[in-house]
């Protein structure tokens, strides 16, 4: 019996159960995807946001500008 090398240690299978699933567990691009999801989410918050309360902003906008001395 020959005696294994330390070069080349040997993957536990409770750790790697699937050969060649390193890149499921690669996270390099994770962060990136997640801020982008965020951004996204974020962006149609405020589109609904604008489209729900738009109206009542303008007319509210307008009321104080109608206020005002000069115009």
């Amino acid at each position: 019996m020959t005696a294994r090398t330390p070069l080349t240690p040997r993957r536990d299978e409770a750790e790697s159960p699937v050969l060649g699933s390193e890149w499921l567990r690669a996270e390099d691009g994770q962060d990136l995807a997640e801020y982008a999801i965020l951004v996204g989410l974020i962006a149609l918050v405020v589109v609904g946001a604008v489209t729900l309360f738009g109206g009542q902003l303008v007319a509210a906008y307008n009321a104080i500008a109608a206020t005002l001395p000069f115009g």
